[in-house]
């Protein structure tokens, strides 16, 4: 089994107390996590196996909700402070499962992204309808943890998800994503980090540009001769005539 997990423990010494650190890296379970008794058992009791703080490394662009589902609700029922480092992006199943820190902090040069679930489906329009309800119950679950953690409306949430955003640090600290930016132990904590702020949606990049091309390719019609009212030559000429007799 090709774990995407991996713990170190250092033991309490004099100065510095004992520490337990768990590293996501990669892929949120590149084989089979769903309908699959070991694997999240494996990971349960690796997490039990021990007491105190834990600290949560996330580099991941996401993977198997379900298996994203299960690490958030152990994590959450982890009876210790849990603190969530984002150190690279934390993307689609990897958000969620940074919701279930007590404290989550990100790195000033990482990302986090999120976005509607994704499945493939094959059948008849029964099928297809089911497929479609199962999505939906899904996004509603995911919604929940993110509701829970950065208190914003579900109508919102639903909508930054419905355009696949992506957040920096500074964003996602605004938006309640995450509690605070990463920084070196030796930084004063009256400096502070730069505010610029990043917040990009494929979708609304994509009807812009749709919008801009539609511009471009509009056909622009010549526009109509204005209508003649002058008279024709030998028309004058006869009244210079009449006007000489």
């Amino acid at each position: 089994m090709k774990k995407f997990w991996k713990w170190t423990n250092q033991a309490a010494t004099e100065t510095a107390p004992a520490e337990r650190t768990l590293f996501l890296n990669g892929t949120i379970a590149e084989e089979s996590w769903f309908d699959d008794d070991v694997t999240p058992q494996l990971f349960k009791e690796e997490l039990m196996d021990g007491s105190g703080p834990i600290t949560v490394w996330i580099n991941s662009p996401g993977g198997d909700c379900v298996a994203a589902a299960q690490i958030y609700n152990m994590l959450m029922d982890y009876p210790h402070d849990v603190t969530v480092k984002i150190d690279g992006i934390a993307a689609s199943a990897a958000s969620v499962i940074a919701m279930a820190g007590t404290k989550v902090l990100v790195s000033p040069v990482s990302m986090m992204m999120i976005h509607n679930p994704m499945t493939v489906a094959m059948g008849d329009t029964a099928e297809m309808q089911k497929a479609i309800e199962m999505l939906g119950s899904v996004k509603d679950s995911i919604i929940n943890a993110y509701e829970i953690k950065t208190g914003l409306s579900r109508a919102k949430l639903s909508r930054l998800m419905d355009t696949e955003t992506w957040m920096d640090a500074n964003k996602a600290v605004e938006l309640g994503f995450a509690d605070g930016i990463l920084r070196r132990e030796d930084v004063p904590e009256d400096v502070e980090p730069p505010t610029v702020s990043m917040l990009y949606s494929r979708a609304a990049v994509v009807n812009s540009l749709m919008d801009k091309i539609a511009i471009r390719c509009k056909t622009h019609t010549s526009p109509a001769e204005p209508e003649k009212t002058g008279r024709k030559v030998d028309e004058l000429y006869e009244r210079l005539n009449l006007m000489k007799h």
